[in-house]
């Protein structure tokens, strides 16, 4: 809308069924969002308006609550819903910490489909081979991008822990500092945003597909997660000897509890999966492990005031505001029901058959449906639209026939 517009107050309004628009463009029944598809008043959020710094001409970005005209959140709106897990730690004297740290891949432009993604020329007149991982000057071939990568964070106002080279061939990684949970999917989100933006100016393509090349670690969205008190500040997953708490073992096992239900939340594509196919990269798996990168849930080495669950399965495709809820209410649900969880693991294992996760984007719908957990966490509302959604996705994609399917299979008698 235009400024004056939006510095008048009008209101902005957006029909309800938006909120479920597939990623094809499409929609489910218009059951799932109210036979009416009458609208939502998106109202911004005054700590998240922003000058585009990227922008030639002048623009600005509000990131916006979908709420019902009534005045309460929309129950299909995943901002609304993570607002609605916050406010649950809040009853109980609680708060949440989270730190997300996202992995992308930069590419040159891909205008093929039909071909594989390639890291783009850099400064040197080279295109990366893959022997850049970890390296202190890994990134010097996109300095440009980069640099202004880091001059828009500052301008949003987005603090960066640590950025390096990841695993992958042009694969990167952000660290986004600790903090309370809506903040964190905003910046998030911001950062998504402004990669791809920032991108395109450079004539290149960042990508934050879960696996967007074959032979090469996936891209995720690790969710290190603690607990304070909101009177004193302090972690509840340390006593004050420094040693883990019955609420840390608790939150432990609301993770494990919700894992398996709420993968399709977690891992939201069919590519999704591809990632979640390498193991050690991408553990498919609700083990918890003291340091141990194997396992779904990683406790990190840290001192006690430090003491968090890294939950390892969100990829970077996931919708951060969901996730982090997802993450979050398991966790809370283990807490108020003072669940138990699994004896850690350590070293070289072998996944128990009930701590194994869904491994199809099918599968893990189907585990959705029957999940009542996520229907009482999340309501019926959304459970039932985002799985209307996902099929739509899911069925699209089982309407193309594949190269592999193409190339290896048409011989066959």
């Amino acid at each position: 809308m235009t400024a004056e517009g939006f510095l008048e107050g009008r209101r902005l309004q957006l029909a309800r069924g938006v909120l479920l628009q597939c990623i094809m463009g499409g929609y489910p029944a218009a059951r799932f969002y109210g036979s009416d598809d009458g609208d939502l008043a998106l109202i911004a959020e005054p700590t998240q308006i922003h000058r585009l710094p990227w922008s030639d001409e002048p623009r600005a970005l509000a990131i916006c609550d979908a709420d019902e005209l009534s005045g309460e959140s929309s129950n299909l709106s995943t901002r609304g819903q993570l607002k609605k897990v916050i406010a649950r730690y809040a009853a109980r004297g609680l708060a949440p910490v989270v730190a997300t740290e996202l992995e992308f891949f930069v590419f040159a432009p891909n205008t093929d489909t039909t071909q594989p993604f390639r890291p783009p020329v850099g400064l040197d007149g080279r295109r990366e081979d893959g022997l850049s991982a970890f390296s202190v000057s890994s990134n010097n071939g996109l300095r440009p991008f980069f640099s202004e990568v880091y001059k828009c964070m500052a301008a949003l106002g987005l603090p960066r822990d640590t950025f390096m080279h990841e695993m992958g061939v042009s694969q990167f990684e952000i660290n986004l500092l600790h903090g309370d949970p809506l903040l964190l999917a905003d910046q998030t989100f911001l950062f998504k945003h402004l990669l791809k933006e920032v991108a395109l100016k450079h004539g290149l393509t960042v990508v934050c597909m879960a696996k967007p090349l074959a032979h090469t670690p996936g891209s995720s969205m690790h969710i290190h997660q603690s607990i304070v008190e909101i009177a004193s500040g302090k972690n509840v997953f340390s006593d004050a000897h420094g040693e883990p708490t019955a609420m840390f073992r608790h939150f432990i096992a609301g993770q494990q509890a919700g894992m398996a239900d709420f993968t399709a939340l977690f891992a939201p594509n069919v590519n999704s999966y591809q990632r979640l196919c390498h193991p050690y990269a991408s553990p498919n798996n609700a083990c918890w492990s003291h340091d141990n990168r194997a396992a779904g849930l990683r406790i990190p080495a840290s001192s006690p005031v430090a003491r968090r669950v890294e939950n390892r399965l969100p990829g970077a495709d996931a919708n951060p505001y969901l996730a982090i809820a997802a993450s979050l209410a398991a966790g809370l649900h283990g807490i108020e029901h003072e669940l138990e969880p699994s004896e850690a693991i350590q070293g070289e294992f072998e996944v128990p058959d009930n701590l194994s996760l869904p491994c199809t984007l099918h599968a893990a719908l189907e585990r959705l449906k029957r999940s009542q957990l996520a229907r009482e966490l999340f309501g019926q509302e959304f459970i039932e639209g985002y799985i209307a959604s996902k099929t739509m996705e899911l069925t699209s994609f089982f309407d193309e026939i594949t190269p592999w399917e193409r190339r290896v299979l048409a011989a066959q008698a």
